[in-house]
């Protein structure tokens, strides 16, 4: 199927399940993610052949986004199961006015129609994306990276499956063939047919959505996130806390790619850091230190480029820099930040206050890891992505971000 009928097909779809009561999405949710256990050495299978095909073609730790497991596959499945259990963002109502002519104006909240996600080399996305999309009454539209496609293929049929049991059209769902950068220009420029468009994966990506899409567009995903360790900090916290951020899972967006240390306690917790991330993970994966000049004359490591204020690693890799104060650290941030997520760890609740107030981030943490920057997380039951933009979504993209609204007025005869 080429990718122009696909999207006919998922547009000629889409008005049956707007109108779709909860109980029926519910029971399709329930029933896809029954689907997924039950075509899971299908699933498995598809997945082991892109994985192997992408050794040596990609970084160890995208390898690792790209793996399912029979665990991860559960996983998705109660994913699945978790969003059934939200309440159906459709149909509530968001505003009511009663005019004092008599008439009521209720703004109310509607799917947004076709929303079609472009992401990379992560299976449990397919899932994700198709769960939400079906429970606020969207169509989706599905177009992942060639490494993922075999897996996303086999996702895709086991939920297709789930939909006919419960009697909706599988082409509610759809999967684009074509893996080429065509069908993701195809996309962007789909005017008629998508909606919304959500790229998710890596910078690249997103300034090609941002540059040429003609349909309405996210920014998503790229996250330059930092951590700075105030002079008040709880000093075994803060390192508690960035070995979680860091190194948990370097690979996604939510992970720590910079470190901020204030001057005063820079002597003593720049070794401790060296210690937590760098000696005491020796045998599983040391984290490189990337150093300014301050931090070089503390402890040892790489000495820092130009670019690794402003790299988004997805590795093993941590730009480390001394700043002088809280509102160094907040400069620092504003000029580097890509408005994912930020963190200070303070006793000072001062600083905590200026901290929360001054970064202009889609999430900012106290004492707190920046890897809880999820939809799961965050009780949306999974996400379509984290939006680091301010319109008309921000931070994890749950039910109600995918639904927009239209104001319902009933009268009793009333003329203007």
């Amino acid at each position: 199927m080429t990718t122009a009928s696909m999207l006919a097909a998922v547009k000629g779809a889409a008005p049956a399940l707007a109108g779709a009561a909860t109980e029926q999405k519910d029971r399709a949710l329930c029933f896809m993610a029954e689907q997924l256990l039950a075509h899971e050495e299908t699933i498995l299978s598809a997945n082991a052949e892109d994985v192997a095909d992408a050794r040596g073609q990609i970084t160890p730790v995208m390898i690792d986004r790209l793996t399912l497991t029979p665990e991860r596959l559960s996983d998705m499945a109660e994913g699945l199961r978790q969003v059934a259990a939200l309440p159906d963002p459709v149909g509530r109502v968001l505003r009511r006015v009663e005019r004092p002519n008599g008439l009521v104006i209720e703004k109310t909240a509607v799917p947004l129609g076709v929303v079609a996600i472009i992401y990379e080399s992560r299976p449990n996305v397919t899932s994700d994306a198709a769960a939400l999309t079906l429970k606020s009454g969207n169509a989706c539209v599905l177009r992942c990276g060639k490494e993922a496609h075999r897996s996303a293929k086999a996702v895709v049929d086991a939920l297709q499956a789930g939909l006919t049991q419960a009697g909706f059209a599988p082409e509610l769902i759809g999967l684009v063939a074509d893996t080429s950068r065509d069908s993701a220009t195809e996309l962007m420029q789909a005017v008629g047919y998508i909606d919304l468009l959500i790229p998710r994966g890596g910078a690249g990506l997103i300034r090609s959505c941002v540059e040429n899409a003609k349909v309405p567009c996210i920014q998503t995903g790229t996250g330059i996130c930092h951590i700075f360790v105030d002079e008040s900090a709880d000093l075994a916290m803060a390192c508690r806390i960035i070995e979680n951020a860091k190194a948990s899972r370097p690979s996604v967006c939510n992970a720590e790619e910079v470190c901020l240390v204030h001057q005063a306690v820079a002597p003593v917790f720049l070794p401790l850091l060296r210690q937590t991330l760098v000696t005491d993970r020796a045998s599983l994966h040391p984290v490189e230190l990337r150093l300014d000049a301050a931090a070089q004359a503390v402890i040892p490591g790489t000495p820092a480029g130009a670019a690794d204020f402003d790299t988004e690693f997805l590795n093993y890799i941590l730009a480390v820099k001394v700043v002088a104060d809280v509102d160094e650290a907040i400069a620092h941030i504003a000029r580097h930040s890509t408005g994912h997520s930020e963190a200070i760890i303070t006793r000072n609740e001062e600083n905590a206050a200026k901290f929360t107030r001054l970064v202009d981030s889609a999430a900012v943490y106290v004492n707190a890891s920046t890897r809880f920057t999820d939809g799961g997380e965050f009780g949306l039951g999974c996400e379509m992505g984290i939006s680091t933009q301010k319109l008309h979504a921000r931070g994890p993209m749950g039910l109600e971000e995918l639904t927009t609204y239209k104001y319902i007025v009933r009268g009793n005869g009333q003329i203007r």
